[in-house]
């Protein structure tokens, strides 16, 4: 039986432990991800016009629009820039994008109804905000 040497227990030891480490802190990396990914932050309604929905991106196509709040001067002292919100569509919804672009065109008051996630990414869209459904009030609703 041959007596390991100290350089070389410490060798092993220091081995095995950043092997742990490193795969410690790969799982957590991945879970981050996957939350940062896929959990939503704030689900909500925005009512208004839609002003515009468009595909954009050089690399990455992403379905993104606009939406007038109408809010009338509601907020004091702000522009009707500031009275606008934009958001993002998930590439997949194809029947809202469809029905977002409809609405568009005829100008019909519109709920969008959202999920918010933390964090954005360039391959799903330019902001937080993903609209999910689309609910029409038509063009003389209030």
């Amino acid at each position: 039986m041959q007596v390991e040497s100290f350089g070389t227990r410490v060798k092993k030891t220091t081995k095995k432990f950043f092997k742990t480490l490193g795969i410690i802190l790969l799982i957590v990396a991945v879970i981050v991800f996957c939350f940062l990914y896929w959990a939503t932050y704030e689900e909500g309604v925005m009512a208004g016009k839609v002003l515009r929905v468009s595909e954009k991106g050089m690399v990455f196509k992403t379905f993104e629009g606009k939406i007038n709040l109408e809010t009338f001067g509601a907020l004091r002292g702000a522009s009707p820039i500031a009275e606008s919100f934009d958001f993002s569509i998930y590439k997949s919804e194809k029947d809202v994008i469809k029905e977002l672009e409809t609405v568009s065109l005829s100008g019909e008051r519109v709920n969008l109804y959202f999920v918010k996630h933390y964090i954005t990414f360039p391959w799903r869209g330019d902001t937080k905000y993903f609209v999910i459904r689309v609910e029409r009030l038509g063009p003389g609703a209030k």
